[in-house]
């Protein structure tokens, strides 16, 4: 349950940024605004990043996890806050907000073909009711939300990868991995916004920029990655989906954006959708390998029996463990123990 909380309270933080990023957007590029963006969120979890005990992490990454942490720097913090602001800049913060399911989409997608993850007959009518509601949308907005659609999917299917991609790092923390992300690209963005364009923001909007960054990405970020290693980078994505009603609210009230009749109706349409995709189940006999990585866990959740002096078993703690081989079944999400190929069932 607290996970699904994390979720959730990393939804509502991101699904501010799609208004206040809009106000924002005059004071500077496309690329500036995605690079103060992301300093901001490694601003913002630079301390808890690197407390002592976990300065070392870094230098014990294997290969597969650093080929995630860039694909995540990449797809994540370079391209996908470059496509969405690009769209952004066509069409209103409602309507973007709307759009935004469709990471769910991505990440459930490339996690069924390139990731292993399940998704049965209720997941796929879920996602086909997100993809509905976006053309809804796109059609509301006229021309400027054909073009606006298709860069905010671009956007989205950045992040669906970098979900999958951040939800299998366990080499690192959760604080770790969004301080990496969001330096780099930061760095990256903001050196090509200010190669190719003047740079006109005032110290009030910058400030504001980085504020923004901390809270609905950097903070947002962690508390997703959390969530998406406990329960899933796809169903993760079923609660961080709420993300845009949050969104559509403040643009009204920080933009005084109308909600229209077609905005409500794709509304609808989406929470419908999402509950299909929660009524998804997955049950099968599964086997686990051996695997020795770190992440935080308990030690009643059936999968980490493992003995050691410390905390009691169902107080949460993060160190390095080997996991024996087991065959069993029992309901599961695709978490950091449960990437395995099996049929449809």
């Amino acid at each position: 349950m607290r996970f699904i909380v994390y979720a959730l309270i990393s939804a509502a933080l991101f699904g501010a940024a799609t208004p206040l990023s809009k106000a924002l957007l005059p004071s500077f590029s496309a690329f500036q605004l995605a690079g103060l963006l992301y300093l901001g969120a490694a601003l913002g979890v630079s301390a808890s990043a690197f407390r002592r005990s976990r300065r070392s992490q870094l230098l014990k990454m294997d290969f597969r996890n650093i080929f995630r942490l860039c694909g995540a720097i990449l797809f994540g913090g370079v391209l996908a806050p470059m496509f969405l602001l690009l769209g952004l800049k066509a069409a209103s913060a409602a309507s973007v907000s709307l759009w935004l399911p469709l990471e769910l989409v991505a990440t459930a997608v490339f996690g069924r073909i390139l990731f292993q993850d399940h998704l049965g007959k209720f997941g796929w009518l879920g996602m086909a009711g997100v993809v509905a509601a976006g053309i809804l949308l796109s059609y509301g907005e006229g021309s400027a939300g054909i073009k606006s659609g298709l860069l905010v999917m671009l956007a989205c299917a950045c992040w669906g990868l970098d979900n999958n991609f951040t939800a299998l790092i366990d080499a690192i923390s959760p604080a770790q991995s969004t301080f990496w992300k969001g330096l780099f690209a930061g760095s990256i963005n903001l050196s090509i916004g200010l190669s190719t364009q003047e740079f006109n923001g005032t110290a009030g909007a910058v400030a504001g920029a980085l504020g923004v960054g901390i809270l609905a990405y950097g903070a947002s970020i962690v508390l997703y990655i959390t969530a998406a290693q406990n329960i899933g980078a796809a169903r993760g994505q079923i609660f961080f989906a709420s993300g845009p009603f949050f969104g559509v609210v403040l643009s009204a009230i920080i933009l005084g954006e109308m909600v229209s009749q077609l905005q409500l109706i794709s509304a609808v349409l989406l929470v419908i959708s999402l509950m299909l995709v929660f009524l998804d189940r997955h049950e099968h006999s599964h086997v686990h390998a051996s695997l020795e990585h770190e992440h935080g866990h308990r030690h009643d959740d059936g999968h980490h029996d493992h003995v050691h002096a410390g905390p009691p078993k169902a107080v949460r703690h993060s160190h390095r463990h080997l996991h024996r081989p087991v065959s069993h079944s029992h309901p599961h999400w695709p978490d950091l123990h449960h990437r395995h190929s099996h049929g449809s069932k």
